[in-house]
């Protein structure tokens, strides 16, 4: 397995947990790793930080981002085939322009900006559904000791990409496929109380159809395991719940029920702030900018 896995970083908690994580997952897929540091253009070339006397000018501490996170990115897996980048630009448009190509485009939760007590920065957020590859939101440092991968499934383009990104990354772990699905009873049903047996009913059919949607992903992956569940629910506490043993959550940007036109869907945007490791957005291919 060779490609590249792209990670930015700006010297904050996030994204060294973000840089750790993107190391880690190009070893397990042969891949190298880029570091990229976006310097936005109109910070100013002034004394960014002094310490003991010494004024550090902007250029230097960008500088100084991208050596310590290359260096770190070789302690962690030595040998590991590794470049950087200084670019310059609004931090969105250069991260998504700069990962067309890549494997995926990892990034931390929040950067040195951010507010505190926000679970999802902007950049993480602006990224998710916007970039043409897959990306990883990393919100501390997470061990990968569980060799499940679970993803939210609906049957929708977005949902299936999530899936062929989800058996990419299980067999990089060696690890198994865990498929969510959850059907949620339509707010307006027509079903009044009383009606249990007839929606129980209902529920079997469309689990029943989520397997049968599934079942070409085993033949198309047979090295990989594939484990199903099925909630009768909202997907996000679904998602959340099977987060918690999980090395990565994987969601397509949008799902059947989102909005034409919107970049990332309901459902995604509450996993990247509830689950608790790893969350990768993934869009289809050839989906509209």
């Amino acid at each position: 397995m060779a490609g590249q896995i792209v990670v930015a970083v700006d010297g904050s908690q996030p994204a060294t947990a973000a840089l750790e994580w993107a190391a880690d997952d190009a070893r397990r897929r042969g891949a190298s790793l880029r570091i990229v540091h976006v310097r936005e253009p109109w910070a100013h070339e002034y004394p960014f930080h002094a310490v003991e006397g010494f004024a550090q000018s902007y250029s230097e501490f960008c500088e100084g981002v991208l050596a310590a996170a290359a260096a770190r990115a070789r302690e962690i897996v030595p040998g590991l085939e590794v470049t950087t980048e200084l670019a310059e630009g609004t931090v969105v448009e250069t991260l998504r322009a700069g990962s067309a190509g890549a494997d995926a485009l990892v990034v931390g939760s929040r950067g040195m900006g951010g507010f505190s007590g926000l679970v999802l920065g902007s950049v993480g957020l602006g990224l998710a559904g916007h970039a043409e590859v897959p990306v990883v939101v990393v919100r501390k440092p997470h061990r990968d000791d569980y060799h499940e991968v679970v993803v939210g499934f609906d049957g929708s383009p977005h949902s299936e990409a999530a899936l062929e990104f989800a058996f990419e990354e299980a067999r990089a772990r060696r690890g198994r496929v865990h498929a969510v699905y959850a059907w949620e009873m339509p707010m307006f049903s027509p079903f009044a109380v009383g009606y249990g047996t007839a929606l129980e009913e209902i529920f079997d059919n469309e689990c029943r159809a989520a397997r049968l949607r599934l079942a070409p992903w085993r033949d198309k992956h047979p090295d990989v395991p594939l484990v199903e569940s099925a909630v009768c629910g909202h997907p996000v506490p679904a998602l959340a719940d099977a987060s918690l043993v999980a090395d990565l959550v994987v969601v397509g940007s949008r799902g059947r029920g989102g909005v034409r036109g919107a970049l990332i869907g309901s459902v995604s945007h509450a996993v990247l702030h509830r689950a608790h490791c790893p969350v990768a957005v993934v869009r289809p291919r050839d989906a509209e900018s």
